[in-house]
C-alpha cells in the first residue's frame, strides 16, 4: 500500500508536481488559500482538505511549496502547523526556496519531535514542474532521502542528494537563482543594445547561441517569452528578487562582497516598482526598454 501524500502550497509549481504525483497513483491529499487552485487539484483527482493542520494529521509523507520564508514558517511552526500535528515518523519535504538557517531549525525541530525532514529546493520553472524535468537539490538524512527517491523520481529529472544537512540544496539553490540574476539582466541589456545597433533580436539569438554568450536563460527568455511577447510568470521578477536578496544575506553571513550581487537587489527592486513584479523575469527587457524610451520588439 503507498504512503498517502500531503501537498501543502498549490501554485505555479506545487500544483503541477502534486498532478504528476496523481499520474503516478499515488493517493494525494492538497491544501491552498486559492480556491481556483484547489478546485483544479480535485478535478485532477486529488483530494482536498481544509488546513494545513488536516493535511499534517493525515499524511505520512508531507511536501510544500511556498512563495516566502515567512509562509513556510507559519505553515510549519505556528499553532496549527505541520510540527504540531504530524503523526510520528512522518517524512516532511519543502520544495520552497527559503534562508539555509530555516532549514536548520526545521530539521532541528522536526527531529526533536520525531518528524523526518529534507529541505528540497527545486530548479527548472513552471515548464520543469508540468513536464516532470525539476533539478531537485535535498539536504538531509541519507535514510530519509531514500524514503523519499521514488517521489523525487516522479515529480523531477535531476535529482541530487548533497549532503545530510538540510540547508545545503538551498544554498546551491540560492547560487543558481544568483546567476540567473546575472544571465536576465545580460540578455536585456544585449538585445537592447543590439536592437538599438539595428541588429535583429533573432538574429543576435542564432549567433551568439553558437557562441559563448551563450546561455539557457538567454535561451528560455528569448525563446520562450521576449520572442512571444510573453510574460506571464514562470519564475516571476519578484521572487527572483526574494532569492536574491537571500543570496545577499548569505553572502554577508560569509564575509563574501558580492560586486555585483548587490547591485542587482537594487536593479530588481527598481524592476518591480515599474510594475513587472508579477511579471515574468524575462520582462527585465521591457523594463530597460522603458528606461531608455525605445519601441518594443
Amino acid at each position: 500500500m503507498k504512503e498517502k501524500l500531503g501537498f501543502i502550497g498549490l501554485g505555479n509549481m506545487g500544483l503541477p508536481m502534486s498532478i504528476n504525483l496523481l499520474r503516478a497513483d499515488y493517493e494525494v491529499y492538497g491544501y491552498d488559500t486559492n480556491a481556483q487552485a484547489m478546485e483544479q487539484f480535485v478535478a485532477a483527482g486529488g483530494i482536498g482538505l481544509e488546513s494545513a493542520k488536516e493535511i499534517a494529521k493525515q499524511c505520512d509523507v508531507i511536501m510544500t511549496s511556498l512563495p516566502t520564508p515567512q509562509i513556510v514558517e507559519l505553515v510549519y511552526q505556528s499553532e496549527q502547523g505541520i510540527l504540531h500535528h504530524a503523526k510520528k515518523g512522518s517524512l516532511l519535504i519543502d520544495f520552497s526556496t527559503v534562508n539555509p538557517e530555516l532549514n536548520d531549525s526545521l530539521h532541528t525541530e522536526a527531529k526533536a519531535l520525531g518528524l523526518r525532514y529534507l529541505g528540497a529546493p527545486v530548479s527548472g520553472g513552471v515548464i520543469g514542474a508540468v513536464n516532470a524535468t525539476l533539478t531537485i537539490m535535498v539536504g538531509g538524512d541519507t535514510d530519509d532521502y531514500k524514503i523519499a527517491e521514488r517521489i523525487f523520481g516522479i515529480v523531477g529529472k535531476n535529482i541530487y542528494h548533497l549532503g545530510t544537512s538540510s540547508s545545503v540544496g538551498t544554498r546551491i539553490k540560492l547560487l543558481n537563482n544568483l546567476m540567473i540574476g546575472f544571465y536576465t539582466e545580460a540578455v536585456a541589456e544585449t538585445i537592447v543594445l543590439g536592437e538599438k545597433m539595428g541588429i535583429h533580436a533573432d538574429t543576435l539569438y542564432e549567433v551568439l547561441s553558437n557562441s559563448y554568450g551563450q546561455s539557457r536563460i538567454y535561451e528560455r527568455n528569448f525563446l520562450e517569452y521576449m520572442k512571444n511577447d510573453n510574460y506571464e510568470p514562470g519564475f516571476s521578477t519578484n521572487l527572483l528578487l526574494k532569492d536574491l536578496k537571500l543570496a545577499k544575506e548569505m553572502a554577508d553571513e560569509a564575509g563574501v562582497s558580492l560586486r555585483i550581487g548587490e547591485k542587482l537587489v537594487d536593479l530588481y527592486s527598481e524592476i518591480s516598482q515599474q510594475g513587472y513584479g508579477e511579471n515574468d523575469m524575462s520582462a527585465a527587457y521591457l523594463s530597460l526598454k522603458e528606461t531608455c524610451k525605445i519601441e518594443q520588439l
